[in-house]
Parts: C-alpha cells; structure tokens; sequence
C-alpha cells in the first residue's frame, strides 16, 4: 500500500477517553501507515456536509456521520471506519488482506440480537436488522454503489436504508470473520486468545463501574498509555 489506509473514527463529546484508545490501539499494532481522523460531528456540520436534526433514537453523536467516510475518503481506494468503542489488538495490514473480490464494502456480518434496552451510559439499545454491520465498515471507495453515499443522502435517507445498507447489493457485500469486531458480552469468547478488535457495544470500562468486562484490564492497559503519552506531550 503506497498512501496510508484513511480511517476515521466515529467521535462522541460524552467518551472521548473511548476514541483514544481506539485510535492508539489501531496505530500501535498497525504494520502499515494509517492516517485517522475523527468524526465530530459539530466540525462536519460547520464545514456544510452534516444536516440532519438530532435523533432522540441515535445513541451516538456518530450514528450517521459514519456514512460520510466514503466523501470525505475521496473516490479511490479503501477507507475504514469504526465506532471509538474499540479496542484494536490485532494489525489492520491483517484485516486488508482479507478483503477480496471487486466488493463495495466489508463487515463482520453479525447476527446481533441484544436483550438489554439500555446501554451503561443510558443510551437506548435499539434493535434492527444487520444491527452492528455498520460498526466497521471497509470501503472501496471506487465502487460507484459507495460513490452514492453523498452528503444529500447521508442527510436525507432513512436509518433503515443507511444502517440495512440498502444503498447495496446483497451480493456486494463482503464477509470478515468475527475477531474483526468481536461484540464484547455477545460473541463466544475464543479459547485460542483474544480477538483482532474487540467492540464494547454495551460500554466499556471508561464509564464508573463498568471494569468488570472481557478484556478490560488490556482496553485499561492502553488507556494508562494514551494518559502518558498525553503527559508526555504537554
């Protein structure tokens, strides 16, 4: 890969510890340049290219600036996002390789079916089909399906059609295996080790009381790097 892989990291006011680790998780363990940005959505709606009214049923600040990567990733190549709930333990450059075929798009194509109604932080846990589809998505840019994903539609269309990915073929849609956005307290925990990515689609362990996850002493390792990084840079 000659130019980095763009990614971009949905970004919430209410966990921005979350998006820090997701961040330094994916450039840590990278073997490829990656070049991340954030999505706030305040910046993207100052900039003209984010408009819809705010949601009561969004339980993120990111619940559909996400389908902008692909404008804002421009016309060409792959582009990669993903909600700031992760903890990346495996290597991108491992991910890429699995993403063949002339597709428009890769995920892990989860059978997702929560029983709780809430999330740690209160958020409502909706349910729907393809629920978590959209966590992590792998564009390819180029594909003119994903070249349909405007501003105007991201302002305009339907959760449904967004999140169901409607605005694809069935057959365009390409499979990742499971370790590549493994749904913390939903997914079978794997005896050969951790996951590639592990995702606290319930909440993590930056919300009070919510240490007592699968994994969260490793998400608590790295944030303790990020906090001294930060110290460091100041």
């Amino acid at each position: 890969m000659n130019q980095p892989l763009k990614v971009f990291i949905g970004w919430d006011s209410r966990e921005p510890e979350a998006y820090d680790v997701a961040k330094r998780s994916i450039e840590r363990n990278a073997s490829i340049p990656v070049e991340v940005q954030a999505l706030k959505q305040p910046e993207l709606r100052e900039a003209g290219l984010y408009s819809r009214p705010a949601d009561p049923l969004a339980s993120t600040e990111f619940t559909y600036t996400r389908f902008l990567t692909p404008h804002l990733a421009g016309k060409d190549g792959l582009a990669l996002f993903f909600d700031c709930d992760f903890l990346w333990l495996g290597d991108v450059a491992d991910m890429l390789k699995l993403a063949t075929g002339d597709r428009a798009l890769w995920c892990v194509q989860h059978n997702h079916v929560p029983t709780e109604t809430t999330k740690m932080d209160g958020a409502v846990q909706t349910q729907y089909p393809r629920k978590n589809w959209s966590s992590l998505m792998l564009f390819n840019c180029a594909h003119p399906d994903v070249q349909t994903l405007t501003p105007d539609v991201v302002n305009t269309q339907t959760p449904a059609y967004l999140h169901r990915m409607q605005w694809l073929k069935d057959d365009d849609i390409g499979s990742l295996p499971t370790e590549w956005n493994w749904l913390e307290g939903w997914n079978e925990k794997p005896a050969s080790g951790p996951p590639k990515v592990v995702h606290y689609t319930r909440g993590g362990p930056w919300f009070e009381n919510w240490q007592n996850v699968d994994y969260g002493d490793l998400w608590l390792k790295e944030f303790d790097a990020v906090r001294q990084d930060q110290l460091h840079n100041t």
